[in-house]
């Protein structure tokens, strides 16, 4: 029997793996993040403290829906920032511009100026500097977001007694 506080311990430590590889990457291998991947990163530490305090809290019914809702909804918005950085990645920009950090872009403009510029791209965004299986960094995120939408969705199906048969 699988139970929903399992799948929220596994969505939880998933989340804490899969932030644990990035930071991997970056200083040890010295691939630095574009602010779409730091968006994700942002995305999956949401998505996985959800999910550990889901986890800890072990909800009644209703919390289960609410906690499962908010993975989703966490989820969604991810799988949307992935999926547009793997879109940067097969049609790449023509001019290549390799812009502002996150950190400027935050500091000095407002969020209805920032979002649209993160979303552009720029060459940062557009370059796969590590694959696997034939996915890119960005490719592996986006599977991992349908995979925790997959399984928020799967536990508003689990039994009243928080079990699955």
């Amino acid at each position: 029997m699988i139970t929903a506080r399992q799948i929220f311990g596994f969505i939880g430590a998933s989340s804490i793996s899969l932030i644990s590889f990035a930071l991997f990457l970056q200083y040890l291998h010295n691939i630095e993040p574009c602010p779409m991947c730091i968006i994700q990163r942002y995305t999956f530490s949401l998505i996985g403290v959800i999910a550990l305090i889901a986890f800890f809290h072990n909800p009644s019914r209703l919390g289960i829906k609410l906690y499962s809702l908010l993975i989703t909804v966490f989820s969604l918005l991810g799988a949307g920032v992935a999926m547009r950085h793997v879109y940067l990645e097969i049609f790449p920009p023509e001019m290549f511009d390799c812009g502002a950090d996150l950190g400027y872009l935050i500091d000095a403009f407002p969020l209805t100026q920032m979002l649209p510029m993160i979303f552009r791209g720029t060459g940062d965004c557009s370059e796969v500097l590590w694959t696997f299986m034939g996915l890119s960094i960005a490719g592996w995120a986006l599977l991992w977001f349908f995979v925790f939408t997959g399984l928020t969705i799967f536990t508003l199906i689990v039994k009243k007694d928080n079990s699955v048969k």
